[in-house]
């Protein structure tokens, strides 16, 4: 009797153990989860995803919400380099301009794509930066002039690297990167000439530009990707025009895809139009095509003539 009564305290001792080592083990994951800056509010860059109290969640509930958390697509972070300069001398101005190259991070980018800027250009984005968002900026320090010897190598390679860490605390701030004053810093002067070449029917050049703002655009724009539509769109005019139907077809259909679920915006019937003419041209089947272009059609009530593509287009950056 003696033997079972020990036996028993033993393994009434080991399921003890036990349940005290698993609880242990919880709490001590608890516990890092609250210590845990990330875990206690866990942001994603381009999301809004984060645990409302990782402190009073259990294991099962960590464990989930981690699952869910790496089960979404990961953002594209991006890297600003500034790798070089040059000093422009035109009497009696003198100037010395940045390149600036844009990098994904994380993977093989074989698609770099850079641009130039000045120190004014940069001047420009800072005051219209600070329009709406002066309370996220009055902490950082705008890369000033000197009142002597700012042509000076040693000053220009400091600014330079200034610079090049500005644009990366700025695209570190949410608000900041989406925000049309930063999109317009990196693409506005190239869009305004390539649509002047345009409208100037120098297609060609105009091509080349605008498949350079493309690649540039897919990057800084994965939070809403619609934004590259009218850059598409004039890719596919450019196209159309060159008469490489095929890939003015091609375009189009990536710009369509991007407006899936928006059937209000401003290029959506002009493009269907447009891509309906291209299929027939091709051969292809467009009753698809046709349908949703007679469904917006319909609800929104059209009853005058809109403006083809090519008007769309070459209305922007009109001064």
């Amino acid at each position: 009797m003696g033997d079972s009564l020990n036996n028993d305290q033993a393994g009434l001792s080991a399921t003890v153990s036990s349940c005290v080592s698993r609880l242990s083990l919880e709490e001590k994951q608890a516990e890092a989860a609250s210590a845990s800056p990330q875990r206690q509010h866990w942001t994603a860059l381009d999301g809004d995803v984060s645990p409302s109290s990782s402190s009073s969640m259990t294991t099962k509930e960590l464990q989930e919400y981690w699952r869910a958390v790496k089960s979404q697509r990961k953002p594209v972070k991006l890297l600003f380099e500034i790798p070089s300069t040059r000093t422009v001398e035109h009497y009696p101005s003198r100037y010395v301009v940045y390149k600036i190259v844009i990098i994904k991070s994380g993977s093989y980018d074989d698609k770099k794509v850079s641009i130039e800027r000045r120190y004014t250009d940069f001047e420009r984005l800072h005051q219209n930066l600070l329009k709406d968002f002066s309370e996220e900026l009055e902490d950082l320090l705008f890369p000033r002039k000197r009142m002597t010897c700012n042509f000076t190598q040693e000053n220009i390679n400091e600014r330079r690297m200034a610079f090049q860490e500005y644009l990366g605390t700025l695209y570190g701030m949410k608000c900041i990167r989406r925000s049309e004053a930063f999109m317009a810093f990196f693409t506005h002067p190239e869009l305004k000439q390539a649509h002047g070449c345009l409208r100037g029917g120098q297609y060609a050049k105009a091509l080349g530009l605008l498949e350079q703002i493309n690649v540039l655009q897919e990057k800084l724009t994965q939070h809403s990707p619609a934004l590259r539509v009218p850059t598409l769109c004039a890719l596919l005019v450019c196209h159309k025009d060159l008469e490489d139907i095929t890939s003015a077809c091609q375009v189009g259909e990536e710009a369509l895809s991007l407006l899936a679920r928006n059937k209000r915006h401003r290029y959506k019937c002009a493009l269907l139009d447009t891509l309906v003419d291209l299929g027939y041209e091709l051969g292809h089947d467009v009753t698809h095509l046709q349908d949703e272009l007679s469904e917006i059609k319909e609800a929104q009530k059209m009853q005058t003539a809109q403006l083809s593509l090519k008007e769309l287009v070459v209305q922007e950056f009109v001064d």
